[in-house]
């Protein structure tokens, strides 16, 4: 059993072809990614069995959903010992407004934020827009 095999088995994932192929393909990302740049790369793949191997790899905390503002949902994967739990798991993303490319940064924690009594958060997204690295030339 390989390493991506035991931690498909240590989420409660089932090991499929597609799903590792998937994997890898996010995991060789140094970006967040769209379902339409995963259609586009599996051309041949089912489009439903695409979006769920996505669905299931979020309902498994292995990829977690960022909305970057361009109304386009991407996906990246999570860090290693990331359950995408509020309290604990959030970081920051960048989005640039050049190349359109959305970036983790992991290193980068969101810290707790409490709301006022009877308010029950679901999620967190903080967006930072500019110019990345690359573009940039610094």
């Amino acid at each position: 059993m390989n390493e991506i095999e035991k931690f498909f088995a240590l989420k409660d994932v089932r090991v499929t072809a597609m799903r590792l192929l998937i994997y890898k393909f996010l995991a060789d990302k140094q970006v967040a990614v769209t379902l339409s740049d995963i259609e586009n790369a599996f051309e041949k793949a089912d489009r439903t069995t695409l979006y769920r191997t996505i669905k299931t790899f979020e309902d498994k905390a292995i990829v977690h959903q960022i909305d970057d503002g361009t109304g386009i949902t991407k996906y990246a994967l999570c860090e290693k010992g990331c359950n995408c739990e509020i309290e604990a798991d959030l970081h920051l993303h960048f989005h640039c407004n050049n190349c359109n490319e959305t970036i983790c940064l992991t290193e980068h924690k969101i810290p707790q934020i409490k709301v006022p009594n009877g308010f029950v958060s679901e999620d967190i997204n903080l967006v930072v827009k500019g110019i990345c690295d690359k573009c940039s030339g610094l």
